[in-house]
């Protein structure tokens, strides 16, 4: 459990389960820059009984507020080579938008990966026109580096995505 001023991220416990599916499945809140393609309940509850959303290749946490209200989530997963992992995040209610909860999320991820991990770069992907996205990653450190053209397959378009990269060195001297 990584705890700070405004949230906590946290693991999901079966308690949480049955809220959990139903925010991650609401349509409406999946906004401009998710996918609608979804996971059955039925599938996710199999998956959460068989590792917890906790494995080599990735690792889901839930961001709960102050109340403890799940908000959110935060993932880092598998990226490219083994030394990058990389993080997604997204927020169930966009009402709570600009009040820094992904922002800390992030941030506190990005300390427990290179405190407890060996990975040296961490990367966030973010749609150009989601300034909010881009923000988040712009207050924990990252770089842009570029553009992947019409990488992903969203709402029925294909959609740029930009890259943003946060290096070992980089954080050290923020942390330091």
């Amino acid at each position: 459990m990584l705890k700070g001023s405004l949230c906590t991220v946290r693991h999901l416990l079966t308690t949480d389960l049955n809220t959990f599916i139903a925010l991650v499945n609401d349509l409406p809140s999946r906004g401009d820059y998710f996918s609608s393609h979804f996971k059955s309940p039925e599938t996710m509850r199999k998956e959460f009984m068989q590792n917890g959303f906790v494995s080599d290749d990735s690792e889901l946490f839930v961001i709960e507020d102050g109340l403890h209200h799940i908000v959110g989530v935060i993932t880092h997963f598998k990226s490219r080579t083994p030394v990058t992992r990389e993080i997604g995040y997204r927020l169930f209610d966009s009402k709570l938008s600009g009040h820094g909860y992904v922002t800390e999320a992030c941030r506190m991820l990005v300390d427990y990966l290179f405190k407890v991990h060996q990975f040296h770069r961490l990367e966030l992907l973010s749609a150009p026109e989601n300034v909010a996205s881009i923000r988040v990653a712009q207050k924990c450190g990252f770089s842009a580096e570029g553009t992947l053209r019409q990488s992903f397959f969203i709402n029925g378009r294909y959609q740029d995505v930009q890259v943003f990269s946060l290096l070992r060195p980089e954080w050290e001297t923020l942390r330091g």
